[in-house]
């Protein structure tokens, strides 16, 4: 990914996964950012950044996010998957102010302890 430019400002590649990285692990419920599976792929030869995020804009620089997590047994996932869209989205406004047009959300495994 290259530089994005949000309102005048550049912001460099990992910086907006780092920030989404961070607001979703502070998500209760959520047992791991990133799921063993995609931590392999990117072991063997996937591309650097925050394991299990992906913000990708598209030509008219709206940005759609992708957060891959492990959850916690028990939690409600359609009710995880809300407050992870929640907290990215208010992340990156309040953060660098970007607007996410779209957070998709991939439950990749359960954990069972706490």
């Amino acid at each position: 990914m290259t530089n994005l430019n949000i309102d005048g400002m550049a912001l460099a590649p990992g910086v907006l996964e780092t920030i989404v990285s961070i607001a979703v692990a502070e998500v209760e419920g959520v047992a791991s950012l990133g799921s063993s599976a995609s931590g392999f792929r990117s072991r063997l030869g996937g591309k650097q950044g925050v394991q299990g995020v992906e913000v990708v804009a598209d030509e008219q620089d709206n940005l759609s996010v992708s957060v891959h997590v492990d959850a916690y047994y028990g939690t409600v996932l359609p009710e995880l998957a809300a407050k992870i869209r929640e907290a990215v989205v208010d992340a990156a406004a309040i953060q660098v102010g970007a607007s996410i047009s779209s957070v998709d959300v991939y439950v990749d495994g359960i954990q069972f302890a706490r």
